[in-house]
């Protein structure tokens, strides 16, 4: 017996047949689109590690919003861009790799930022504008946008005459200085020397004040003063640095000095939308591949050809019904 040509589900069968083989053997399309170079640098201090974020109902540190948000900016971000990362402490900035396609790599990549940790810090100070201004010049050399991720807590404190000077050109570099934390202040969990966390650091564990370079106004009525043996006075600063919260004002005068933007740090897409906003596109040639449309299609045809008889059965059925209970006027019942 010959087939029935005009059947239908013959024609559905033999199009899922063709999608299908259009989706072994599609070529992939060379398609110009804007992608992105970035280099993201994350504060791995101490007060990093600070419980002011939550997520699925648990508080979690500053440290770990950070990478969750920066692996779920990277999913939003268009193919070829790539992503380079790297960690702050004490005063330096530490590359860990260059830029790589963060699409092809996103594997390793994902998994370097998931292995991000606060031991790997090397000292525990934290001189976040030494830090911020050596990623700078990091970015440049890797001709890369920068994203540092900090809360801005110098630790010790900043010297009476404020942070030090950039030699940079302001502007020079797109990217964000991305603000770490809550706006109240909270304790810094404290650890012993195997890495256990052991209660949170105490009023006299840190320093209060920095006592380099020249005192501040007013030192002379301190108590114990004396202009060559004790200019910064002869007790003890006590204030609140074994606290933490984002210190958004410094960061944003820091951002105002190398030109860069500033954000607060909320989640992935928010953090795209900020970086995309100020970010530098460039243009690259990238692969489109068909195969999965061809694929969808295939999937689409056999299901209909399958389905299409219980289907028209039961719109037929329908309409049976809708006309039983509505009939059309001048017909018998």
């Amino acid at each position: 017996m010959r087939p029935d040509l005009r059947d239908p589900r013959l024609v559905l069968l033999t199009l899922a047949m063709l999608s299908l083989i259009a989706a072994i053997v599609a070529p992939k399309i060379a398609v110009r689109r804007p992608s992105f170079d970035l280099l993201a640098v994350v504060d791995i201090t101490g007060s990093m590690n600070v419980r002011d974020y939550a997520a699925s109902g648990r508080p979690i540190s500053r440290l770990d919003a950070v990478k969750a948000a920066l692996r779920a900016m990277i999913v939003e971000m268009p193919c070829p861009s790539h992503v380079g990362l790297g960690v702050f402490s004490e005063r330096k900035t530490f590359l860990l790799f260059e830029p790589i396609d963060a699409c092809v790599d996103f594997a390793p990549l994902d998994a370097s930022i998931a292995a991000l940790d606060w031991r790997m810090a090397w000292e525990g100070d934290s001189r976040v504008s030494a830090g911020l201004f050596g990623a700078i010049e990091m970015a440049r050399r890797l001709n890369s946008d920068l994203l540092f991720f900090t809360d801005g807590q110098e630790a010790p404190p900043l010297p009476a005459r404020g942070a030090p000077t950039f030699d940079g050109r302001g502007g020079a570099l797109h990217g964000l200085i991305v603000g770490v934390g809550g706006y109240e202040l909270s304790p810094i969990p404290k650890f012993d020397d195997r890495g256990r966390e052991i209660g949170f650091l105490g009023v006299d564990e840190v320093p209060h004040e920095s006592r380099f370079g020249l005192p501040p106004e007013g030192a002379e009525r301190r108590e114990g003063y004396n202009a060559r043996n004790a200019p910064f006075g002869a007790a003890a600063a006590v204030g609140v640095e074994h606290l933490s919260s984002v210190k958004e004002d410094y960061l944003r005068s820091l951002a105002e000095k190398t030109g860069l933007a500033y954000a607060h740090l909320e989640d992935g897409k928010r953090l795209w939308i900020d970086y995309a906003a100020v970010a530098s596109a460039r243009p690259r040639e990238a692969a489109f591949d068909l195969s999965p449309f061809f694929g969808s299609a295939a999937a689409l045809f056999t299901f209909f050809a399958a389905a299409g008889p219980s289907l028209a059965r039961a719109l037929a059925q329908m309409r049976q019904a809708a006309l039983i209970r509505h009939p059309q006027p001048g017909r018998s019942k």
